[in-house]
């Protein structure tokens, strides 16, 4: 293993940036795979998860596992001035550096990250990200593909390699066309998102999970091989489905505290109590949330307080 700077940004008032990188097997033979952990300050499960593929990367490479003619890189934290505080976009501008792709190297400070990363980033064929959603909550581990091409219809089959339960594929937005997943693709790398059960929090059972899927991911595609599978969970046969298919579960004309009944993850019965929303001054229920189909809970968001017309779960059918 050798590990570098892949960025080095001078700011004016802290210390320089460093983006740190790892790389495993010779970097000079074929650029396997790169993966990118947290470009958001509350990623913290994103980078342990990162972490930990780091050190069971370099157990690997020490036993032979990794094999011959093969790299691959694993960029832990993209953001580590808004790790250190824990906040989720750049702290000077409030701009997110996954909405910043391809980037610019004379443009402001996250558009220079970003081209940054995409610049070392779109030589390797497969390309992995550790990320979040845009609302904060709970999901069920799974692969996440934005479509930008024939390359996506390719990296659909090769997203059940992962083994995680779920592989849901979506149509970009004008929103998307900004982010690392959907640029890679334009580059020419299978680009896939793993999103784990957390974010802003440490949770090993998921991380373990995702951990896994990476790993066996390289074993497939013989990245790794000689008894690397030895430490890895029995992977499942994927699902594959469309966000559109995902039904929202939403609060109507009610705010106030919402407590949960369910987690992500739980199987649910068709007309089952999900939550309730509270009022904020005597707790009394203002309104019971309840699951309109059976099925999964995919996503819980995770805030204390909601909205109305809130969308608070995703079932998957």
């Amino acid at each position: 293993m050798k590990s570098g700077t892949i960025l080095r940004l001078e700011t004016p008032h802290r210390e320089p940036m460093n983006v740190r990188g790892f790389v495993f097997g010779d970097e000079r033979a074929a650029r396997t795979c790169a993966i990118v952990g947290s470009m958001r300050g509350n990623e913290v499960q994103q980078a342990f998860i990162c972490a930990r593929l780091v050190s069971r990367l370099c157990v690997m490479e020490r036993k032979g596992a990794l094999r011959k003619g093969q790299s691959v890189l694993v960029i832990p934290c993209v953001n580590p001035h808004s790790m250190n505080i824990l906040k989720r976009f750049w702290p000077a501008d409030a701009n997110d550096v996954n909405r910043m792709f391809p980037g610019d190297e004379q443009g402001d400070t996250t558009a220079r990250v970003a081209a940054g990363i995409l610049r070392v980033a779109r030589t390797y064929a497969f390309g992995i990200q550790l990320c979040s959603f845009n609302q904060p909550g709970d999901f069920l581990p799974h692969v996440r593909i934005t479509h930008q091409g024939p390359i996506s219809d390719e990296s659909l089959g090769l997203a059940l390699d992962f083994g995680l339960p779920y592989v849901m594929h979506r149509k970009p937005t004008p929103f998307d066309k900004t982010t690392l997943n959907y640029v890679w693709q334009a580059c020419g790398t299978h680009a896939f998102s793993l999103y784990s059960r957390a974010t802003d929090r440490l949770d090993e059972g998921s991380a373990l999970e995702v951990e896994d899927a990476v790993l066996r991911f390289l074993v497939t595609h013989k990245v790794l091989g000689g008894g690397a599978t030895d430490s890895l969970g029995v992977g499942v046969e994927s699902r594959l489905f469309e966000e559109r298919e995902l039904v929202d579960v939403r609060t109507r004309e009610a705010a106030g505290y919402l407590v949960t009944r369910v987690q992500a993850g739980d199987r649910v019965a068709e007309g089952q109590e999900l939550a309730q929303v509270c009022d904020a001054f005597d707790a009394h229920v203002l309104e019971v949330l309840r699951a309109p189909v059976g099925g999964r809970v995919f996503f819980m968001r995770r805030d204390p307080l909601v909205m109305q017309h809130m969308v608070v779960f995703r079932i998957v059918a």
